[in-house]
């Protein structure tokens, strides 16, 4: 089953080609940890309405994460210390991507290692898995002590593991760089120089919050990353700081929680976008949100969607 079928057979005007095989119906996007691997959803939402999911990171090993309390609820948001919990390599291919080929809509696999090797042999193990279209390179985790955040900070990093990955991949590769860097926009030239087919941006902010009365953080933790509507100012200013320093298409998330956010995710330089947190408020956000994108583009006074990311008017 092709992941980027239409029922209609006729093309979205909401469509976009992000490149390398990465084919949307919509430029909607489900965020990496937000909806598992998609089966819970699919009981709750139609994902064949949304352009795709990205997956919850995989590791080479299964990850029992950090211990709780690992997640909070903050102002207007969220915050999380998870601490890339998931079930591995080994089940994921076994027992998660027989279900994400029948879903009918873009399958992104979120990755994460420890070392660039790690990162190297889960995509060489995952190349050859039907009904997957391309990978997300997570280089920005900002509840996981070291590892990938280590990479996301720096250029030098960032371009040499982008461009191992290169070697081994003919499959969508896409960056999702973290916003805790003095220059976000001088790491995305470094994976764009490197071979990356897009970035996504921005990952959580790194947040804290406390209980005074206990006099304890709310996370065993401590720290975690910061989502939801909060942060979305500082996304969409990342945005458009990286659409003003690379050619590649760029998937913009942070708060996204209506037609008019991802609007201006798009109005700002991105391509396309990913709702996350907000799916833990509403399971059928992403579909919502898709219809009244492809609506708008439907119109025929609307621009042309190609034409439309990145022409803010300033």
């Amino acid at each position: 089953m092709s992941n980027n079928a239409t029922t209609s057979g006729k093309k979205p005007a909401a469509a976009i080609d992000l490149g390398r095989g990465l084919n949307l119906s919509s430029p909607v996007l489900l965020a990496s940890g937000t909806v598992s691997y998609g089966e819970e959803l699919s009981k709750l939402c139609d994902l064949t309405k949304i352009g795709g999911i990205v997956t919850k990171a995989i590791s080479l090993e299964p990850r029992s994460g950090n211990p709780p309390q690992r997640i909070a609820e903050t102002p207007s948001g969220m915050i999380n210390a998870i601490g890339l919990a998931n079930v591995g390599i080994e089940r994921f291919i076994a027992e998660k991507a027989p279900f994400l080929n029948t879903i009918g809509t873009s399958v992104i696999v979120n990755i994460a290692g420890r070392s660039i090797d790690e990162y190297c042999e889960i995509i060489k193990r995952l190349d050859d898995v039907e009904g997957l279209n391309g990978y997300e390179i997570n280089l920005s985790c900002p509840n996981v002590k070291g590892e990938c955040m280590i990479m996301g900070v720096s250029r030098d990093a960032t371009y040499e593991i982008v461009s191992e990955l290169r070697k081994i991949t003919d499959r969508h590769l896409m960056i999702k760089l973290t916003p805790n860097v003095t220059s976000i926009s001088a790491i995305a030239l470094a994976a764009e120089e490197a071979g990356a087919d897009s970035v996504s941006l921005i990952n959580t902010l790194v947040g804290m919050a406390v209980n005074y009365k206990t006099r304890k953080p709310l996370l065993k933790n401590v720290t975690g990353g910061l989502s939801g509507p909060a942060i979305k100012p500082i996304a969409l200013a990342k945005v458009w700081e990286v659409s003003n320093a690379v050619k590649i298409p760029i998937i913009g998330m942070g708060g996204i929680s209506s037609f008019e956010d991802a609007m201006e995710f798009l109005l700002v330089g991105a391509s396309a976008i990913q709702i996350g947190t907000m799916n833990f408020v509403y399971p059928d956000i992403g579909p919502k949100i898709a219809e009244a994108i492809e609506t708008w583009f439907s119109a025929p006074e609307a621009p042309e969607y190609r034409n439309y990311a990145g022409s803010l008017i300033v």
